[in-house]
C-alpha cells in the first residue's frame, strides 16, 4: 500500500490517465466521471530579487499580526504558537547567526509571504528546500534579507540529537524535483529534526477519519477549530494562514461562517416548502444532511413518482449516479 501511495504522489502530468476510467470515449460536451488530480509545488518559493518596497515589509514585520494556533493529534498537543512566542520577536540575519547552533531550525518571515524554514548545519550554513530542490546555502543567502528566528520548540515531538538532525539534512542535499518527498520547507526541516514520516508526502494514508485539529485563537474569548485527515494537509493550511496574516484570516472565517448560516437557512426553507399544489411537506430519504458540510448547490432536486407523495426520490446533483441509485434501492426498493 505504501509503495502505491508513493507512486501516486510522484506522477508527472504526461503519465496521468486522461480517458474515461470505464474505457469509453466520451464526447466533448458529455459530463465526465473520473479522478481529480491536484498539482502543487513548494508553496514558499522565494523571489530571487526583493525590491525596495518588499525590503521595507521585511524590516517592519510585526509578530503581533500572526494568528495564535495550536495543533492536536486526537487529544495530544503537537504544535503551539502562542502570544509568548510572538513576544520573542524576530532577529536580523547577523544576530540570528550568532545564536544558531547545528541542529537548530530557523524560520525566515516577511509580510505577505510564506515562512521559509531551514536546518542549521555548520559554519553558518543551512540546508533547506527551495524551488523543489534541497540546497545547502549560507544563512545570509537562504534568508534573502528576511528577518528570522529559531523555532525548535513550536512542534512538541521529541527532537533527535543535533548530530542526527544535521546528518538527516545533509544526506538530502542535491535531491530535486520528483525525488523530493516534502511539500514545503517546513515539512522538510521538521522531518530532519523529528524524523516523523507524517511530515513526508503520502506519509499518512487517508482513510476518512480526521484525527488532526487546528485551533485558531481569533480573540481572547473566541476560537475556531478546523479538522484534517493528515498533518501534511494541516501544515499547508497553517502556512496559508501565515502568509495571509491574522486580520485576513479572521475576515475570511467570518465570511465563511456567514455563508454557512445563509446555506442552513436556505436548506431549512427547502425542507419546509410544499409541492406547490397540495402543500404536502416534502420528505427527504435517508439521514438529515448537514448544510455545514454539504453545500446547498449540491443538495438535491426532488421529483414525484406517479404523483405519489409518499414515494419521493432525491437525486443528487453529482456525477456518482450509481451510488445514488443504490441508496434509493436499499431504502425503498427498485423504484426506477
Amino acid at each position: 500500500m505504501g509503495n502505491q501511495v508513493e507512486k501516486l504522489t510522484h506522477l508527472n502530468y504526461n503519465e496521468l490517465p486522461t480517458t474515461d476510467p470505464n474505457g469509453f470515449d466520451l464526447e466533448d460536451d458529455t459530463p465526465r466521471i473520473g479522478v481529480s488530480y491536484i498539482f502543487s509545488t513548494d508553496d514558499d518559493e522565494q523571489e530571487e530579487n526583493i525590491d525596495e518596497a518588499e525590503k521595507e515589509d521585511v524590516k517592519h514585520y510585526d509578530c503581533r499580526n500572526e494568528l495564535e494556533c495550536a495543533v492536536y493529534y486526537r487529544e495530544e498537543c503537537i504544535y503551539e504558537r502562542n502570544s509568548r512566542f510572538g513576544e520573542v520577536g524576530t532577529l536580523s540575519c547577523e544576530n540570528l547567526a550568532n545564536k544558531c547552533k547545528p541542529g537548530d531550525l530557523v524560520e525566515f518571515v516577511a509580510i505577505g509571504q510564506y515562512p521559509h524554514w531551514a536546518v542549521c548545519v555548520e559554519d553558518l550554513q543551512v540546508v533547506h528546500l527551495h524551488r523543489n530542490e534541497i540546497k545547502c546555502d549560507f544563512l545570509f543567502d537562504a534568508s534573502q534579507g528576511k528577518r528570522g528566528r529559531i523555532v525548535n520548540d513550536l512542534y512538541k515531538f521529541r527532537a533527535l540529537s543535533p548530530d542526527v538532525v544535521v546528518q538527516n539534512a545533509m544526506e538530502q542535499v542535491g535531491m530535486k524535483e520528483r525525488d523530493v518527498c516534502w511539500k514545503n520547507s517546513e515539512c522538510f526541516a521538521a522531518w530532519c529534526r523529528f524524523g516523523k514520516r507524517e511530515f513526508k508526502i503520502g506519509g499518512e494514508i487517508r482513510i476518512g477519519k480526521q484525527p488532526y485539529k487546528m485551533k485558531l485563537q481569533l480573540s481572547e474569548k473566541k476560537s475556531h477549530v478546523l479538522d484534517f485527515q493528515s498533518l501534511e494537509d494541516l501544515i499547508m493550511e497553517k502556512r496559508r494562514n501565515d502568509q495571509m496574516g491574522r486580520e485576513a484570516v479572521i475576515q475570511e472565517l467570518e465570511n465563511h461562517l456567514n455563508c454557512t448560516q445563509d446555506t442552513e437557512n436556505d436548506y431549512n426553507y427547502l425542507c419546509r416548502i410544499g409541492d406547490g399544489q397540495n402543500n404536502h411537506h416534502r420528505r427527504v430519504l435517508g439521514p438529515i444532511i448537514k448544510p455545514s458540510w454539504f453545500p446547498l448547490h449540491r443538495l438535491m432536486k426532488l421529483k414525484y413518482l406517479d404523483e405519489d407523495t409518499s414515494s419521493l426520490i432525491m437525486e443528487y446533483m453529482d456525477t456518482d449516479s450509481t451510488s445514488t441509485q443504490k441508496v434509493i434501492q436499499k431504502t425503498h426498493g427498485n423504484l426506477l
